[in-house]
């Protein structure tokens, strides 16, 4: 049995989490999805990987749930069994001193909201919770230099918030945050196919659509590909034909929506930091980031140059690990001013 369990770092996102461990570096990275039963047990079948295989797939008395949403928690119980799971897998349970937990989270929550995933990750096992800024935690998951007298610019695209941030001297000194991300993404293509062709797919399907023909930007040589769903009017089994072209349409407006929350953020930037941003460029985390042409889209529009993080999807992850890893450090030099807890 050890002692103190080690520090963890957690990037609960609505459709992926991932937990770093002190020293050990990420030890989970799971969807942020679990199955179980519907009746009032709430008995726990699958959680992650296992259970988004199962998505779309459950039978009667079964049901699959998404705890968060926009980057919310909407089921308290569920999101605390998710950690408890997490948290288990991660370090184990036969410790004496519960581990020291920090947590990163969009801009966009509230006050209240932010209260609530700090009581659900105390009663999922932790012994003290601190809170970080996701924008702020994947800009030094990203390597800038978020403690210098300079400015950097980050844009987290995940799955159910883009959060974009002007960051200078250890913090951030404009962001907006927007309920916009992947999960957008896929429900637009899924009203795109039910509205051109009647048919209805799943969150599945429309995931892999966009991961395969997704672009921000019109693509010179159009793609096609063959999806299959419920005919809306015969309510059988329906295939068509779709192309890039159709989906870069279908997404486009949450793309707008992300650009334009970059140029809101730029318009407020004080003159000193907008040059520096000018000069250093917008870097992209987040697993939305990796949508094709995004970058490229962004830079065009904006004329500043735009960088993709080398591991996008774990950038915060990396970010809570820095500070993990460091926090006597900071602490001593006065640096963990970023960190929030109740």
């Amino acid at each position: 049995m050890g002692i103190i369990a080690h520090d963890l770092g957690i990037d609960l996102g609505t459709s992926n989490t991932q937990v770093y461990e002190k020293k050990k570096g990420i030890v989970v990275s799971e969807p942020t999805i679990m199955v179980l039963d519907a009746d009032n047990t709430r008995r726990v079948k699958a959680v992650g990987g296992d259970a988004k295989i199962m998505l779309g797939r459950t039978t009667e008395g079964i049901m699959a749930v998404r705890p968060m949403n926009e980057g919310v928690i909407t089921e308290f119980d569920m999101t605390k069994l998710l950690l408890e799971f997490f948290i288990h897998r991660a370090i184990g349970s036969s410790y004496l001193i519960r581990p020291r937990i920090f947590v990163s989270y969009p801009c966009s929550i509230s006050a209240i909201e932010r209260r609530a995933l700090w009581e659900v990750t105390m009663a999922a096992g932790a012994r003290q919770v601190l809170l970080a800024e996701k924008p702020f935690v994947a800009a030094l998951g990203c390597g800038l230099p978020v403690y210098e007298p300079t400015g950097c610019m980050v844009v987290d695209i995940g799955g159910g918030t883009t959060d974009v941030a002007v960051i200078s001297l250890g913090g951030i000194v404009i962001s907006n945050s927007i309920r916009v991300g992947g999960v957008k993404m896929d429900e637009a293509i899924i009203n795109f196919i039910k509205r051109e062709f009647n048919i209805q797919i799943g969150d599945r399907t429309a995931e892999e659509v966009k991961l395969d023909l997704g672009a921000a930007l019109p693509l010179r040589d159009v793609r096609r590909a063959r999806i299959r769903g419920r005919d809306m009017v015969t309510n059988l089994p329906q295939t068509t034909e779709i192309t890039s072209a159709q989906i870069y349409e279908a997404i486009r407006e949450p793309c707008m929506a992300i650009l334009n929350s970059i140029k809101w953020v730029l318009e407020r930037t004080p003159p000193e930091l907008a040059a520096d941003v000018m000069h250093n460029g917008i870097y992209l985390t987040g697993g939305g980031s990796l949508l094709y042409g995004l970058d490229q889209m962004i830079a065009t529009e904006l004329g500043i140059p735009v960088l993709l993080a080398k591991e996008p999807m774990q950038c915060a992850a990396d970010g809570l690990g820095n500070v993990i890893e460091n926090y006597e450090l900071l602490e001593s030099l006065g640096r963990t001013s970023f960190l929030k807890t109740i």
